[in-house]
């Protein structure tokens, strides 16, 4: 099978750069695959779970908070938000992103704090659920 190129960058550094057999981003739309020979594709990347598929099997998971993905037959490049290797996260963690979210909803004191208030809560929840999903597989 051929392989596809990937990469994984945030705004300070790359995580991976590698030749995968398939790579399962979370987009916006919903999970897509990508193997070599995709169309090319440009997608957000919601709050989710990265995998990095070499045959069969999972090699690696990044929890990812949101992004770009670029895809052509030959590559697949996503340039995300935040990212990190879902082993490194704890469901404490989660939480406590979560708990520091609600909090600070509570205290934004105008519109616009509201709005990045509630836009940072949602991720933290969308964070919990996939960590909680994706821990059990």
């Amino acid at each position: 099978m051929a392989k596809v190129s990937f990469r994984l960058v945030m705004p300070e550094r790359e995580l991976v750069n590698t030749e995968v057999d398939m790579v399962v981003v979370p987009g916006s739309e919903g999970d897509f695959g990508v193997l070599h020979g995709h169309a090319p594709l440009i997608s957000t990347v919601r709050p989710g779970v990265l995998e990095v598929l070499q045959g069969n099997k999972v090699e690696q998971r990044f929890l990812v908070v949101g992004g770009i993905a670029e895809v052509t037959p030959e590559r697949c490049t996503v340039l995300a938000d935040e990212a990190v290797p879902f082993e490194q996260v704890t469901p404490e963690q989660l939480a406590e992103r979560e708990r520091a979210a609600e909090e600070e909803l509570s205290d934004a004191g105008n519109d616009a704090e509201k709005a990045i208030a509630q836009k940072n809560l949602a991720v933290a929840k969308d964070l919990r659920r996939a960590q909680a999903y994706y821990a059990s597989r």
